[in-house]
């Protein structure tokens, strides 16, 4: 498979913007770390930072299981604003799709996120945040691959 973003350990930065309901969109950037462990287990590591807002900070912290020769897979996530989430993701030849839903939630909030391959080292990332059946935010962004580091 062609994707580098997921099934590859690395490290991605993400610029971009970040919209919310009946706001202006907000500079939005951050880091992704991927590991990949034993038995086809990998970890996924996000922080958003708003470097021209007083929003605050938001972190992601996946871990998911991806059978090799499969196109499916399933996370489970602790977000810093969404507490904790469950989801699936699919892997297509062009995109990795995914979708969570926050678990006990009374406001029944859900997401998706597409990242679109570009080529190798770069990806377009496209997400959202419902709460019921209204979207309550939207992020646009790019990822690029950082080169590997030989101190890392």
């Amino acid at each position: 498979m062609a994707h580098t973003f997921l099934m590859e350990a690395g490290r991605w930065t993400l610029q971009g913007n970040w919209l919310e309901r009946n706001g202006m969109p907000i500079a939005v950037k951050g880091k992704t770390i991927v590991a990949w462990g034993r038995e086809n287990w990998f970890t996924m590591v996000t922080k958003l930072v708003f470097p021209d807002s007083d929003r605050e900070d938001i972190s992601f912290q996946y871990r998911g299981r991806l059978d090799a020769g499969e196109r499916q897979y399933t996370f489970v996530l602790q977000h810093s604003v969404l507490g904790r989430v469950e989801g699936e993701g699919w892997v297509t030849p062009e995109s990795i799709v995914q979708r969570y839903w926050v678990l006990g939630d009374k406001q029944r909030r859900s997401g998706f996120e597409t990242r679109h391959r570009l080529d190798e080292n770069t990806y377009y990332l496209s997400s959202g945040i419902m709460a019921g059946h209204y979207l309550t935010s939207t992020m646009e962004a790019t990822l690029e691959r950082q080169p590997e580091s030989p101190y890392s």
